[in-house]
Formats: structure tokens, C-alpha cells, sequence
């Protein structure tokens, strides 16, 4: 199959067109800076932004399937402000899906996230499911991805916890997170997660699906954190901030300019967690899955693409 993957030279999108074109698809990865840096030699590569109609229906025609990959993160306040989260997530998945069935395009799919709801409360939570909505009605075969955090190399979650301290605490030794750090997460490795979302290309009884993916265990930020640091051979001394307060330090943050906002302070108020946990329907086990503490030790290697992620 002739498969575009529109934010293929990311993250997750590098080691999904690894995967790809291991099984013997022709990959195209798409993004508006295209890097081929970290792609495979047969991974071809192209410029799209998919905030641009005129792009998607330029870039999409010839490709038998598209994955869309392209997301802010939730994590942070995206430049142009919350309103970024529809005009990429919702709006971009319009024209890709638009662009899919005018030229024909037999399947589609779309990486969303848990807890996806067009009432949510937040914009990056809204955006996602009003684009699950598009996906479900669009005249394509469509297959719908929630996944949990994704950590592995070139991945922001681990390094976002010694972020927050440098925002909230720098230079010194304790550090306060908000509430405490009690979010609920089920990180999963990256490495863990693509052969997944490529069977969403692959199988035909995958039309239709939407799959919550998360890995072996469930970890709360502060959980997390202590990790992290533990893996440096440092430590943490961690104390509660209460939510109120982190509210107003989050709002003046994401007022004068800085990395979170409000709308980062409401994702720290619900879990990212799998109401259940669908990787048996890819024959897989939680306990087959890479656990958080083995990829920080380095024993985690990749089957994407043979790149090592530890």
C-alpha cells in the first residue's frame, strides 16, 4: 500500500514509518518541516500543513491510506493560544479526511487520545473528539487510536517532570507538584504502540475500531517523577501544591508568555487512563509491554525500525 503519514517525521511518526515500510509499504512522511534524519532511506518525505486545505488535497491524491499523526501537545499552551488545538486537531483532521475521499483513499487513521469528548474540558480534549466525530462519519474507513502518554527517546513525557520543576521550584531542593502529583497516567512505550497502529492499516477488521491503548501499569505523576529521578541516581524531595495555587501560578505562566496555562492546569485535574486496556485485541498481554522503570534503565530495545530507544 502507498501510505501517507501526516506528521510521519515526529515522535511517534518516525518509528510508525519505520514500522511501515518494515512490512513493505511505500511511506511517505509528511509534516511541515519535513526531517528525514531519523527516517528509514525507502521513507520518502514531503512538505504538508494541515491547517491548509490547498495542502491535504495536493499531498493525499495517490496514497491508499493515511494516518494522521499531527497533534499539539496537551502538555503545553501551543503557540496562538488554545484555539490552536481546534485549528489543528479538528480542523486539520477536516481537510485531511476531505482531501481522503475525494481522491479515493480506502482507509484512514486518526490518533486521538483518551478521554476524547467534544464537551471535555479542555480545548486539546474538545478538539480531539470533535475530530473522532469527523472520522466516524467520513466516507472512508476510518480507525481511531486513544493512547495514553507515549514515552521513548525524542519523547517529551519524561522530560516534562523535571520541567515542571524548573517552573515551579528552581534552584531549589524540594519540589512541589501540583496536588501532590496524584494524576493517574498509564505511559506506554513507543516502541510498544506502532505495530499497533500499524495493524490499524494492515487489517481489514480493524475498519470501524476505536482502540484505548495503555501500557503495563498505572503510575501518578509523582510516581513518575521519582522514577525518573531515581534512573539519574538523584533524588527528589516532593511536596503538594495545592491545585488552587497552581491554578494562579499556571495562569500568570500562560499570560505572560510562558510554557502552561490554565488549560494545562485543568489536565492535571483527570487521569489519562484506559476505562479498559484494548492491546489483547492485537495479541498482546500487559505484561508483554515495556514498563516505565525498564526503558529509564536501558533495557528496552526497539522492534520499529531497529532503533534503540534506551
Amino acid at each position: 500500500m502507498d501510505v501517507l503519514v501526516a506528521g510521519g517525521s515526529g515522535f511517534l511518526g518516525s518509528y510508525l514509518c519505520a514500522e511501515l515500510a518494515d512490512r513493505g509499504h511505500d511511506v511517505t512522511a509528511a509534516s511541515r518541516s519535513p526531517d528525514a534524519a531519523e527516517l528509514p532511506a525507502d521513507v520518502s518525505t514531503t512538505r504538508l500543513d494541515v491547517t491548509d486545505a490547498a495542502d491535504a488535497d495536493e499531498v493525499v491524491p495517490g496514497h491508499d491510506a493515511v494516518v494522521n499523526l499531527v497533534a499539539l501537545s496537551p502538555l503545553f499552551k501551543p503557540d496562538g493560544g488554545d484555539r490552536m488545538h481546534d485549528r489543528v486537531h479538528r480542523g486539520g483532521t477536516e481537510h485531511l479526511l476531505d482531501a481522503a475521499e475525494d481522491a479515493g483513499v480506502e482507509r484512514f487513521v486518526q490518533l486521538s487520545a483518551l478521554g476524547a469528548d467534544p464537551d471535555g474540558d479542555t480545548a486539546y480534549i474538545r478538539a480531539k473528539g470533535e475530530a473522532e466525530e469527523l472520522v466516524s462519519a467520513a466516507d472512508v474507513e476510518g480507525v481511531i487510536y486513544r493512547p495514553s502518554v507515549v514515552f521513548g527517546d525524542g519523547g517529551e513525557f519524561v522530560g516534562f517532570t523535571k520541567k515542571l520543576k524548573g517552573w515551579f521550584a528552581p534552584g531549589v531542593p524540594l519540589y512541589p507538584l501540583p496536588g501532590g502529583g496524584k494524576t493517574r497516567f498509564q505511559p506506554i512505550w513507543v516502541a510498544d504502540l506502532v505495530p499497533m497502529i500499524a495493524d490499524g492499516v494492515d487489517d481489514d477488521d480493524r475498519a470501524g475500531e476505536t482502540y484505548e491503548l495503555g501500557g503495563p501499569e498505572v503510575l501518578t505523576l509523582r510516581e513518575v517523577t521519582e522514577k525518573v529521578y531515581d534512573a539519574e541516581g538523584r533524588s527528589v524531595g516532593i511536596v503538594p501544591l495545592p491545585m488552587g495555587l497552581a491554578k494562579v501560578g499556571l495562569g500568570v505562566m500562560g499570560a505572560v508568555g510562558g510554557p502552561m496555562g490554565t488549560d494545562q492546569y485543568r489536565s492535571l485535574q483527570f487521569d489519562n487512563t484506559t476505562a479498559r486496556n484494548d492491546v489483547g485485541a492485537f495479541g498482546v498481554s500487559e505484561a508483554d509491554l515495556t514498563t516505565l522503570d525498564e526503558y529509564l534503565a536501558g533495557s528496552a530495545t526497539s522492534g520499529a525500525g531497529g532503533r534503540a530507544t534506551a
